[in-house]
């Protein structure tokens, strides 16, 4: 069982590192890591987090990650997102970049794949015969290498596809053996996946058109949260869109952005 200590260690450890608060969590991460930590051969969490921090490879503090983030989506989720996207933020974007047809697409918490494919699917819809005269890949990060690796794999299985509309099951995924679905090559190619942790320095060479980061600031306190907020801004061209989740909210007093719906914001 995790010591008081050992809980601070580690909760302090995901803070500091990834912004991510986990203050209130001491059973969750102790039902997380238990048995990691006794396979592993560990005789305490404060034996396993000194492993963490001296391990060179980086392994142990990947797996530490793995373990205590959560990710949990679905294909449709949130859906009012993709047609405001599809009905408003692609009719400017098309007008806006109708000269370079440069279109630059984040999305923050890639999870399993299922958001960024679905932006892919929006897209390639909306463009349509056009589609490849328009450079429109999605950059797609996630904290957890776990999800990366579901993500770039791209295989879903029959209850995870219920939702989608049956002409996008029929034209962006092949069906498998055993009720599996896998995205096309086609798709696949529209995504680039990375490992990215938000508390980072944001690499992008070129601002954003729409950055989606939805769901993934309920893990911050209130602080973390403003000077992501602030990060994402900056990082967006200016009449850029932000999604987040619609059960998050921004504190509208001290945001820069201007608020379209609860969850829709444009620089």
């Amino acid at each position: 069982m995790i010591t008081d200590e050992e809980f601070l260690r580690i909760s302090g450890y995901m803070k500091q590192r990834y912004g991510i608060d986990l203050s209130q969590k001491k059973v969750i991460i102790n039902g997380r890591l238990e048995n990691y930590i006794r396979k592993g051969g560990w005789s305490s969490f404060n034996e396993f987090m000194n492993a963490v921090e001296s391990d060179r490879s980086g392994n142990q503090e990947r797996m530490l990650v793995n373990f205590l983030t959560t990710n949990h989506t679905y294909f449709m989720r949130e859906f009012e997102h993709f047609e405001y996207f599809k009905s408003v933020v692609l009719p400017w974007l098309k007008t806006k970049e109708s000269a370079k047809k440069d279109i630059r697409v984040w999305c923050g918490a890639a999870s399993s794949g299922e958001e960024p494919y679905m932006i892919a699917m929006v897209l390639a819809d909306y463009f349509g015969l056009e589609k490849d005269q328009w450079d429109k890949k999605i950059l797609a990060t996630d904290i957890s290498t776990k999800v990366l690796k579901q993500a770039m794999a791209g295989v879903y299985n029959e209850e995870q596809l219920k939702n989608l509309p049956e002409h996008w099951k029929r034209h962006f995924f092949k069906k498998m053996d055993g009720g599996r679905y896998a995205v096309t090559e086609e798709l696949k190619r529209e995504v680039i996946f990375r490992q990215f942790n938000l508390m980072d320095p944001f690499p992008f060479k070129k601002k954003m058109h729409t950055v989606f980061l939805r769901n993934v600031m309920i893990y911050f306190d209130d602080n973390t949260k403003k000077a992501l907020v602030q990060k994402v801004y900056d990082a967006l061209e200016p009449g850029g869109y932000l999604f987040i989740g619609t059960t998050e909210t921004l504190d509208r007093s001290s945001t820069p952005f201007q608020i379209i719906q609860p969850s829709i914001f444009r620089k």
